[in-house]
């Protein structure tokens, strides 16, 4: 099914158009990152997840309605049965310059040619250490040798751009920022540093103490790299350096030493079918109750996605020092 384009009608209260949506497809995970879930996890059961079908229906409306890019993400998007016949679809939507996918790379090995193929433009893959025993040790499950592999796999594949994003944590992996940009610069790919966000409740660290901001980060590597600020915005939230000498760019996502709310211009749907307004909020709509109780009407959910608009906050509400406002995990909100 093609769409055409359209003028952006997608404006919250505070001027800011929205025009990149984030879709969780999974809550589930082969990995247990210990700053995105608990070790013990317990899943949505099918009948409360959105089907495969439901997902295009809502992202064939968000197109409709301006969005240009759609970023999908997890959990781990790719343990989702049928995930590559959804992203076909999606990729076929002539209105988006952009289809995305966040991954943690497992998948990427055996699935990366695929993904291309289906359409998407870029991948991010989540790689917070190059010691197999720390990823271990970070992610519970995960097997560091299988994600470089699959991050190899997606270079050979030849997507436009790929890109790593690193949790930084103090005292667990804060002394590697410099060899992860060093492999970065090797991989030719590029990196974006990421500060801890508060969401939903763990017991494996103190988030005040572990909390390391991107300044220090940026300080670490400037006693090794020259960095150069760049003007690029992919549409997300980082800010971005050149490192002088490659094609490599650094980015910095800082919710907390440098709040980015002021730009925002996306909202998430959730596994569960709820459009999130705002990571850091719980202001949200229903979308899997508007559409199963509406069966094919599209006017009834593109009015509601803008009515929807009127309750994006104006700025998150991150604060380290309290417990988390935001019960929910990670994996169940999507990256």
């Amino acid at each position: 099914m093609s769409i055409s384009p359209v003028s952006p009608v997608l404006v919250d209260r505070f001027g800011r158009t929205v025009d990149y949506l984030r879709i969780s497809i999974t809550d589930r995970c082969d990995f247990r990152c210990v700053y995105c879930m608990s070790e013990e996890m317990t899943f949505l059961p099918r009948a409360q997840i959105l089907t495969l079908e439901e997902i295009n229906y809502i992202a064939q409306a968000f197109a409709e309605l301006g969005v240009t890019k759609i970023r999908i993400t997890g959990g781990e998007p790719l343990v989702r049965r049928g995930v590559l016949a959804l992203l076909e679809t999606l990729g076929k939507i002539d209105s988006l310059n952009e289809l995305v996918l966040s991954s943690n790379g497992s998948k990427l090995e055996e699935m990366a040619e695929a993904i291309k193929q289906a359409g998407v433009k870029r991948i991010n893959i989540s790689l917070d250490t190059l010691d197999a025993a720390k990823f271990r040790e970070i992610t519970r499950t995960g097997d560091l040798k299988q994600v470089l592999r699959g991050i190899f796999a997606a270079k050979k594949a030849g997507f436009k751009r790929l890109k790593i994003n690193s949790v930084i944590l103090k005292n667990r992996n804060h002394l590697e920022v410099i060899d992860l940009v060093q492999f970065a610069i090797n991989s030719g790919i590029d990196i974006s540093f990421i500060e801890e966000m508060p969401l939903g409740l763990i017991n494996s660290h103190d988030r005040v103490e572990v909390y390391y901001s991107s300044d220090s980060i940026k300080a670490d590597l400037e006693q090794v790299f020259k960095l150069q600020a760049v003007a690029d915005n992919t549409g997300g939230p980082s800010v971005y350096f050149k490192v002088i000498g490659t094609d490599t760019r650094v980015g910095f996502i800082s919710p907390h030493s440098a709040n980015f709310c002021s730009t925002c211009n996306r909202v998430r749907l959730t596994v569960e079918g709820r459009l999130l307004l705002c990571l850091g909020n719980e202001h949200s709509v229903d979308l899997k109750k508007v559409i199963r109780a509406n069966p094919s009407n599209m006017d009834k959910l593109k009015q509601t996605i803008i009515e929807a608009m009127k309750i994006k906050p104006e700025q998150h509400e991150f604060d380290l020092t309290e417990q988390p406002i935001i019960l929910r995990h990670m994996s169940a909100t999507g990256g």
